[in-house]
């Protein structure tokens, strides 16, 4: 619970006494001064509980970031340990599969750029 939020409160019942010590003194100052003390109280309150809100979601998405970050290392490790298996199993078929792709990036990378044929321009 945040500090603001027993501040407000307690400045809610304070207001609220001398709200009613106005009430039955019949001093229309007094009940002002309660009422706005009152009011304070229960927007101090508000805030403290508007802080604490935060603070939950805030708490609740690092738990969930967390437990992502987790689920993906997970998913990455056993995505290893099976192609490592299937290397293993198969070494002259990833030897060839790695090669494959291996020369299909060469050639993108080693094109030449293509050149637009140049126009001829009749000057008639």
């Amino acid at each position: 619970m945040d500090k603001d939020r027993i501040a407000g409160a307690a400045n809610d019942v304070a207001g609220k006494v001398e709200g009613a010590a106005g009430d039955l003194a019949g001093d229309a100052k007094t009940q002002a001064s309660g009422r706005a003390r009152e009011m304070a109280g229960m927007a101090q309150n508000l805030y403290g509980q508007a802080k604490d809100a935060t603070r939950e979601v805030s708490d609740a998405a690092v738990s969930y970031a967390g437990d992502a970050a987790a689920a993906g290392r997970e998913t990455f490790q056993s995505g290893s340990k099976a192609l490592a298996k299937t290397v293993r199993d198969n070494p002259i078929g990833s030897l060839l599969i790695a090669g494959g792709i291996g020369f299909a990036l060469a050639l993108m990378v080693t094109r030449p750029a293509r050149r637009s044929q140049p126009r001829s321009r009749y000057y008639g």
